[in-house]
């Protein structure tokens, strides 16, 4: 069995308290690993380390160049060790092999953008009026908490720590305390590839106990989260203590919404992707599918035959489409959901149970779960599931579309399904989302933003913009003639 523990100031170190949490395979409910379990404590003493890496350490001063070849190392690492983290993914996750390798080339990928982005920072250099020379500089924030989910445990690690290392900050990564097990080796291979004492600490545990003391603690100069919108709303208060900076990608219920004139063939395939990828546990999962009125029953019925085919089975099966939820606790919650909805008067026309024939009867496997009959006040179509439960409702005309589609809390994302690009174009424009596609579903790129509007998060991660979040702007003038301005009497 696997003993995980922390590590802190480039040293694996035990908690201060001898606690520790089961790790669970959610493929079968067997203890795969013991986990540290941090404390307060802990915390402090990781973010003392950062403190001080930052304060009087080598990273934050480093040329960009020489930062950049940490990164490439440590992408190097991830491709030498490829196969060990994808096994341990789906372990640890439940994700389908093919999920978990596609996280794994894409986490290299990461490092690798932002190693080359960081050798040509952006600036700004202006002589301006009165003998004035103006630059403009981007210097790193500092300590930086990050705090990541437990979907994808070791991109959304990734997708945070490439470019706040890139930037010179000192980061503290918490992982969720379920699904630690490829951040643990993640941290091996910084171990591996130098990273210098301080630089990159690891801490295992509960949020509410190391993740809001990272929060709370004036010794950390940036906060960048993703997962639940009420979590995100608690570490919200928690950092204006001294009012540091945040990042939030939070929570979604994103439109998909397919026109009569769409390739039916394609827009049912594309909306099965959008929200049974990754068992519906997508904070840009399209769970909402919206259909127009005309062709709503025969997308239905295709999307329902479809879906019923879906191979639902342990991600180490090379069979398995879709994987199991990630714990007991998650899944009975999304199994609450669907009684709910059917509680509320919605028509289940495909799944609604949990799976537990011959070798899944110890697994946490939801069917792949759609229902139609619905209204915009349920709770089904209001609230995220995080589970592979689809809604669908319908629209009239464009116009209606749009209302139906912005007629949540959230904004994360959306997309339009149509063979009108004119139509796509005005219709995408109008969506209030942050991630939006035409004609496709997931697509995405370590070089573009990736965050929401409305309650679905505040700040980009990915891409320049990324980067951006782990830096400061500083304005540096230089008088080129020195002397007395006269301003006031002698």
């Amino acid at each position: 069995m696997m003993q995980l523990t922390m590590y802190i100031d480039g040293k694996w170190k035990n908690p201060s308290k001898d606690n520790k949490r089961d790790i669970i395979n959610p493929a079968n409910g067997e203890v795969i690993a013991e986990a540290a379990e941090g404390t307060a404590e802990d915390a402090k003493e990781a973010i003392s380390q950062a403190k001080r890496a930052f304060q009087d350490g080598e990273w934050p001063e480093m040329a960009p160049a020489e930062r950049a070849e940490y990164l490439y190392r440590i992408a190097a690492k991830l491709d030498e060790n490829h196969d060990e983290l994808t096994r341990l993914e789906t372990l640890d996750n439940g994700k389908t092999h093919t999920e978990a390798s596609f996280d794994v080339t894409e986490a290299a990928d990461c490092f690798r953008y932002y190693a080359g982005l960081i050798r040509a920072p952006e600036g700004q250099a202006v002589d301006a009026p009165e003998s004035t020379h103006t630059m403009v500089v981007h210097e790193p924030v500092g300590v930086c908490g990050l705090i990541v989910p437990w979907n994808f445990p070791l991109l959304m690690s990734v997708w945070k720590m490439a470019p706040a290392l890139a930037a010179g900050n000192t980061v503290i990564l918490k992982p969720s305390e379920i699904t630690p097990v490829t951040a643990v080796k993640l941290f091996e291979i910084f171990d591996e590839a130098g990273l210098p004492d301080g630089v990159a600490n690891l801490l295992l545990g509960h949020g509410a106990v190391v993740g809001n003391e990272l929060a709370t603690s004036h010794d950390v100069d940036k906060i960048s989260f993703t997962g639940g919108t009420e979590t995100g709303r608690a570490i919200m208060k928690s950092a204006a203590g001294n009012l540091k900076k945040i990042s939030l990608e939070l929570g979604g219920k994103s439109p998909n919404i397919v026109f009569q004139d769409a390739d039916l063939d394609t827009a049912v395939d594309h909306a099965l992707f959008g929200i049974y990828f990754g068992a519906g546990q997508v904070c840009s999962s399209g769970s909402r599918i919206l259909v127009e009125e005309s062709i709503h029953d025969v997308f239905v019925e295709r999307f329902a035959e479809r879906a019923k085919k879906i191979t639902v089975g342990p991600g180490s099966d090379p069979a398995s489409e879709m994987g199991p939820l990630v714990s007991e606790d998650h899944m009975n919650k999304v199994l609450s959901y669907i009684a709910k909805g059917k509680e509320e008067g919605a028509n289940l026309v495909c799944g609604g149970n949990r799976v537990q024939t011959g070798a899944l009867k110890d697994g946490y496997f939801v069917e792949p779960t759609a229902f139609t009959d619905t209204t915009e006040t349920m709770r089904i179509v209001q609230e995220e599931i995080f589970g592979p439960v689809a809604v669908f409702q319908t629209f009239k005309d464009e116009q209606d579309a749009i209302r139906v589609a912005n007629n949540t809390d959230y904004g994360l994302a959306g997309s339009v399904f149509t063979q009108d690009s004119a139509k796509a174009l005005r219709v995408i424009k109008k969506v209030r989302a942050g991630i939006t596609w035409v004609n496709t579903y997931h697509t995405n790129f370590n070089d573009f933003p990736w965050g929401g509007y409305k309650q679905s998060g505040i700040g980009r991660g990915l891409g320049k913009y990324g980067l951006e979040e782990f830096q400061e702007v500083k304005q540096i003038n230089i008088n080129l003639q020195p002397e007395p301005t006269g301003w006031f009497s002698e």
